[in-house]
């Protein structure tokens, strides 16, 4: 009799790159965790032309899978995959990561060890198809990529104790690799209302569906972590490092930021009236000094972003 898998992998894809899900796959391939334990259920997001398993199951473990979730959008491909494994444990995986060969194992060490964690995510680590510029680096959370250190780092709670709001915690995992308990991803399953916050969606950049899964998390009392024996390679093609697509990126991440914040009522800043959005760009525009460069018109475009998601009709 065979038991059912103890963790389930989902890969949201839409319109994927072949070569770099080719080796996402291959890494999910090469996991030390024994593959009778685990199930990688691909989600096709309404790809052009739709994904055949045929295609990439020589690519894949032997527990590869094919789900299509025809909604376009990364919180409705995450749901169909969350609703389709069958797992205790939850890997969200980008069509442009390689794990590291014991991440799923090491996941499943973390959450043993750490009862009171309900999600969990360590290094994500550039692989660039071109050297970048030197200062697009300063803008590695952007492109989802970050090493927090070698100490791991736990939250204790969403309120701060020190000022008595609650507050994100800023070490809380990324949407590439996070880890999930079942039970923790629940809260923001059972919310039929979760895909109406602005997420990734095609060629719109926003992103608030992992701050929101964190955030729901929390708030049911489960603590998130960062630990560095968790690591994964983020492949990052050259595109994605024009300065338009940059700004265009930081804009819709601040924006959706204020978003989510104030949906679980964790924002520090208070919403603001939308006629004085316009004016506060401006202003911006000058503190900034958007004119200098690149890297100065990219923070310009987050502090637009940051006063449209907290305009109060935003």
């Amino acid at each position: 009799m065979t038991s059912a898998p103890l963790l389930s992998v989902i890969i949201p894809a839409h319109n994927p790159q072949p070569d770099r899900l080719q080796r996402t796959l291959r890494a999910l391939r090469a996991q030390t965790l024994p593959p009778a334990r685990w199930e990688t259920i691909l989600v096709d997001n309404a790809s052009a032309p739709a994904l055949a398993l045929a295609d990439w199951s020589a690519h894949g473990p032997a527990n590869l899978q094919l789900v299509s979730e025809p909604k376009l959008g990364l919180s409705h491909a995450r749901r169909a995959g969350f609703l389709t494994g069958t797992g205790e444990f939850f890997v969200l995986v980008d069509d442009d990561n390689e794990l590291a060969p014991d991440y799923l194992a090491e996941t499943l060490r973390l959450f043993a060890a750490q009862p009171k964690v309900g999600a969990l995510g360590g290094r994500s680590r550039p692989e660039f198809e071109q050297s970048p510029e030197p200062w697009v680096r300063e803008f590695d959370d952007l492109i989802a990529c970050r090493d927090l250190g070698d100490a791991p780092l736990v939250s204790q709670g969403l309120q701060n104790p020190a000022t008595g709001r609650n507050e994100y915690p800023l070490f809380a995992p990324i949407g590439a690799g996070m880890a999930l308990r079942r039970a923790a991803a629940k809260n923001w399953l059972d919310q039929h209302n979760a895909s109406a916050l602005p997420d990734r969606k095609g060629g719109d950049l926003s992103s608030s569906g992992d701050n929101d899964i964190v955030l729901c998390a929390m708030r049911t009392g489960w603590e998130v972590g960062y630990f560095p024996a968790l690591s994964l390679t983020h492949l990052i093609p050259a595109s994605r490092l024009e300065p338009a697509y940059l700004a265009r990126l930081n804009r819709g991440i601040q924006q959706s930021w204020m978003q989510v914040l104030r949906k679980h009522g964790v924002n520090p800043w208070s919403p603001i009236a939308t006629w004085t959005v316009p004016l506060r760009q401006l202003k911006a525009w000058f503190t900034y000094r958007a004119w200098r460069g690149p890297a100065a018109f990219i923070r310009w475009q987050g502090a637009c972003g940051h006063f449209e998601g907290r305009s109060s009709h935003a």
